[in-house]
């Protein structure tokens, strides 16, 4: 998902450099959502994570 991201991200840095602001601009907002989504996910898996190891010592 990351991946996704930044993506997104160079896609709207080149569309803003040619002059393409709406195209730009809905690139940008996707790459933020999908962040956003990256990083809720990965702090769910480490707190799932540490928790598995927790209980089982």
């Amino acid at each position: 998902m990351l991946y996704y991201a930044a993506v997104f991200f160079v896609i709207a840095i080149i569309a803003g450099i040619f002059g393409f602001g709406g195209i730009a601009a809905g690139a940008a907002e996707i790459a933020r959502i999908l962040f956003f989504i990256f990083i809720v996910i990965f702090l769910v898996s480490l707190i799932m994570g540490l928790g598995k190891g927790k209980w089982r010592s």
